[in-house]
């Protein structure tokens, strides 16, 4: 398997640091990583790994979950001063990012869930090309849920399969089986065989009045709807098991800075 980290530090520098070279920086350094904001962090122990892998000195970091206020050290590693120079822009850009992700995604939960503790926030597969390993990681330190990781590790049968496959007829399989509807009466006709039915692009009264009608033919049905904005999520949340949403992933990354020095 690729390593995503080798492909970003590779794209930044694909053959020398041209600065670091003109100045002939030799030596050891240490990188510190700090946030101007408060948030959440997610990713950091992933960038560790990384780092000990080149032979540099993690110093500290913060774990998964954790939060951060202004002036927080989100990261602290020491070794090579090039190497530290070639790594130090993407490192911030990369945390800033799945910070962000994490911070949107527990605003989300904590939304949803004071009007339904029992709700589910999970995210799409709208990852960014290349990066999805660690948005999945940062959905999870903000308390969220995976809906699909990918398409090899569920059913989900779409209103396109729907169009294409035609009728469909009785459905075996190890993995949960999950529906959405063209319609209210596709709705009733696969309730039975459908584990979740993700019911899209309804509104809230609707669901209200639809949710309880399935449910009771198909008692252990979970009900999820998609296609909404986030700020509407409290709205929502009353009438469904499961919210499935990708707008953590477009969070506006964090203001980081990054110190560098000599040892």
């Amino acid at each position: 398997m690729i390593d995503p980290f080798e492909l970003y530090f590779y794209e930044d520098c694909p053959y020398q640091d041209e600065s670091a070279e003109l100045l002939k920086l030799e030596g050891r350094g240490k990188l510190r990583i700090i946030s101007r904001e408060s948030g959440i962090c997610a990713c950091a122990g992933d960038l560790a790994e990384y780092y000990e892998r080149k032979s540099l000195k993690i110093s500290s970091y913060l774990r998964d979950g954790e939060i951060f206020k202004p002036g927080d050290a989100i990261f602290e590693a020491e070794g090579d001063l090039k190497l530290l120079f070639r790594f130090w822009r993407v490192s911030q850009t990369f945390l800033t990012l799945m910070c962000a992700i994490a911070t949107k995604t527990a605003s989300m939960v904590s939304a949803g869930r004071k009007v339904n503790p029992d709700l589910i926030i999970a995210t799409s597969r709208k990852t960014h090309p290349g990066s999805r390993i660690f948005e999945l990681k940062a959905i999870r330190a903000g308390g969220g849920d995976i809906h699909r990781n990918s398409l090899s590790d569920s059913i989900q049968i779409s209103q396109n399969h729907l169009e294409v496959a035609g009728e469909l007829g009785k459905l075996r399989a190890m993995k949960k089986i999950e529906i959405e509807p063209r319609s209210r009466e596709e709705a009733f006709k696969y309730v039975g065989m459908s584990d979740i039915m993700l019911l899209d692009h309804l509104s809230p009264e609707e669901l209200r009045d639809l949710g309880p009608e399935l449910k009771k033919l198909n008692p252990k049905l979970e009900l999820a709807v998609g296609g909404i904005e986030a700020s509407r999520i409290p709205e929502y949340a009353p009438f469904v098991d499961i919210i499935v949403i990708s707008a953590p992933y477009y969070a506006n990354p964090f203001d980081f800075t990054t110190k560098i020095e000599r040892i």
